[in-house]
């Protein structure tokens, strides 16, 4: 009972995270009477969308969506007073997986090579290879090796984001959506918005 108490959070997002994945696993086929093989199962996707492009567009939506999530619990924090670190940490984990997601997909559909032929795939690819290292570092044992350089590591996430919103504002226009709520999370983040926020609630509590 304890266990759960200590890591409902966790549960919650790695739920939350997987969920999905049933969706993707619906478009998939995967036989093991003769051997081993995997195959896509061909659905009616909208707007007349192939099962690989609505594996594209499942995976990365997701991805994008728990990006932006992670981003905004600081302004969640700054203004409501309610944070967890570690959920934030799981969340982030949630992000990384599903970006690798869609990056396999891509890769294993188009090959490595046609990710530098466009400025989106380079953007989405460079977002990739930032949210490696964030990844293998958001668990307890890091923060305790790394100590106060943990946290500038994982500052690099604000570069993933951007990368990540040039990828999908190339594609299509639901980047303007993402592009609002981080936007209005880093307005929060200036420090004069900030210390007025933080003003207006110790007010609240003292009254």
């Amino acid at each position: 009972m304890n266990f759960i108490k200590k890591n409902y959070g966790w549960m919650i997002v790695a739920v939350l995270a997987a969920l999905p994945l049933m969706v993707i696993f619906n478009m998939i086929d995967i036989n093991f009477s003769d051997g081993f093989s995997v195959s896509l199962i061909e659905v009616a996707g909208g707007e007349g969308k192939t099962t690989l492009e609505m594996l594209y567009h499942v995976s990365g939506e997701f991805a994008i969506r728990w990006m932006t999530a992670v981003l905004t619990m600081t302004p969640v924090f700054i203004i409501f007073g309610v944070t967890n670190l570690f959920v934030r940490q799981a969340m982030g984990i949630a992000t990384a997986v599903w970006s690798l997601l869609h990056f396999i997909i891509f890769i294993a559909a188009e090959g490595l090579l046609e990710t530098f032929t466009q400025v989106n795939y380079i953007a989405g690819f460079i977002a990739i290879l930032i949210l490696i290292p964030l990844l293998l570092t958001s668990n307890r044992k890091s923060m305790k090796l790394l100590k106060s350089n943990w946290k500038k590591i994982q500052q690099f996430s604000y570069a993933a984001i951007l990368l990540s919103l040039i990828h999908v504002a190339i594609l299509e226009k639901t980047w303007i959506i993402y592009a609002v709520i981080v936007g209005l999370g880093f307005i929060v983040r200036i420090p004069v918005v900030k210390h007025k926020i933080l003003g207006f609630r110790r007010k609240r509590k003292t009254d």
